[in-house]
């Protein structure tokens, strides 16, 4: 068998493989750690287990806020991590108790927790920034170039009409 050949056998083998990973649900957009995933109940579910739980999760959510000054609360860059774990919590606590995730429960606390937290953050009105000089500058200088380009295109066809007609 030639190269050519078996480079193309190669190229067949590698493609069935990816499209049998990429079916078989392992893709570069999901969890590559592939944990077994719990599957809740509704008839499983432990409402007081679920609310225990949560206040453990609001808890801990509680003690990283207070690490960041309140000033910093309405701004998500400075507590996403926290956030992040928070919610990673609720989900992963509804799932070992059998419970569906999100639920009115779960939903219920974490409203709790913005109301608690991020209640102060809805502006009244929106506040207008200026772009950076450069930007703006850019954003003046293509429209006007255009124009002229445009004019001088016009002028030059309409000098040129009899050799371009």
């Amino acid at each position: 068998m030639d190269t050519n050949g078996l480079n193309v056998l190669k190229l067949f083998v590698v493609g069935i493989f990816v499209n049998n990973l990429m079916t078989s649900g392992l893709s570069a957009t999901e969890n590559v750690n592939m944990k077994a995933s719990v599957k809740p109940s509704v008839d499983l579910c432990n409402e007081t287990t679920l609310l225990l739980e949560m206040e453990k999760c609001g808890e801990m959510f509680k003690h990283d806020m207070k690490l960041v000054d309140p000033q910093n609360w309405c701004n998500l860059t400075y507590f996403i991590r926290e956030y992040n774990f928070f919610s990673t919590c609720t989900e992963e606590s509804a799932g070992h108790i059998g419970c569906y995730w999100p639920n009115p429960l779960v939903e219920s606390y974490i409203i709790r927790i913005h109301k608690h937290f991020f209640s102060n953050c809805t502006l009244d009105r929106v506040i207008w920034v200026d772009p950076p000089d450069d930007t703006l500058t850019i954003l003046i200088l293509i429209p006007v170039f255009l124009t002229l380009a445009m004019i001088a295109l016009v002028v030059w066809c309409s000098k040129r009409s009899d050799i371009l007609a």
